[in-house]
């Protein structure tokens, strides 16, 4: 059985589905102007290894909590990347003939994944690619301080079949592809993490990539009423974005433990907006 989530009464669709992507065909959603996937880090029971989870109350002094040698989630140690990024190619739309129109895919993973992602992204249609490198103000690796250089950074690939990605860096532009208006920015390959406060933004899976620095991507890749798509939709962190955007976006998450919180609490209408009834169809 699947369930979807979708308010009927807002213009810009924003539904996430209790499936696997595999499965999209019977949704007849739209192909993406960009997808955004968070890929497993592959960490296996050691993912809690340098936070402070990892012990009662975060304090070592108080013995080992319930996370330590726990993996973030199931499926993080069989994850087939082969089979994702097949699937993803498909996501993503054909190559318009107009320029900087073109798709692309955004995938988060752990420095060591960048080479094997930008492979077997090559292999699946998507013939270039560079990284993304996203600077934090702290680190999780907090029992690791006194030991080594704790890291404290995020990564990302940007991958793209033939032609660049559509680019935007405020200049608009016509359907050709030619400036009509504003002045563009130099946008680096290392962009600042942009952090949720708590109060916004609850947390909801352990990788959770914050709304803010979701954002700041979707706005760069794609226009409003464009198509973006999760394919790991986890937290609907991706989703949020997107919606608050003016972007039509598209996810899918099979574990029940993440996708109940995203419906409730994630994807949940602002409370000073009036929220609409939430409709909930489930779908043999």
């Amino acid at each position: 059985m699947q369930t979807e989530w979708k308010n009927k009464k807002r213009p810009i669709k924003c539904e996430l589905y209790h499936d696997n992507f595999q499965n999209y065909k019977r949704y007849a959603i739209k192909p993406a102007q960009l997808v955004i996937a968070d890929i497993p880090y592959n960490l296996g029971a050691n993912a809690y290894g340098s936070n402070p989870v990892w012990y009662e109350g975060g304090d070592n002094k108080n013995g080992e909590s319930k996370l330590a040698g726990s993996n973030f989630f199931r499926g993080d140690d069989n994850f087939n990347i082969a089979e994702f990024m097949h699937f993803c190619n498909k996501l993503v739309k054909k190559e318009p003939k107009a320029k900087n129109q073109a798709g692309a895919m955004i995938v988060f993973c752990a420095f060591e994944q960048i080479a094997m992602v930008q492979e077997y992204g090559k292999r699946h249609g998507f013939a270039n690619s560079y990284p993304l490198i996203f600077c934090k103000k702290s680190s999780s690796q907090v029992l690791k301080a006194n030991m080594k250089i704790v890291g404290a950074c995020e990564y990302a690939v940007v991958l793209y079949r033939n032609k660049l990605p559509k680019f935007r860096n405020g200049v608009q532009q016509d359907g050709n592809g030619k400036n009509i208006r504003g002045t563009g920015k130099m946008i680096k390959n290392w962009v600042e993490w942009e952090t949720d406060t708590k109060k916004e933004i609850e947390k909801i899976h352990p990788t959770q990539k914050p709304v803010a620095t979701l954002k700041k991507l979707i706005e760069i890749f794609t226009d409003p009423g464009d198509v973006v798509i999760d394919p790991c939709a986890g937290s609907g962190a991706t989703l949020r974005a997107a919606r608050e955007l003016g972007r039509h976006s598209y996810g899918f998450e099979c574990n029940p433990e993440f996708y109940k919180p995203a419906i409730e609490k994630m994807l949940v209408e602002v409370e000073d907006n009036k929220p609409e009834q939430i409709d909930m169809l489930e779908m043999l």
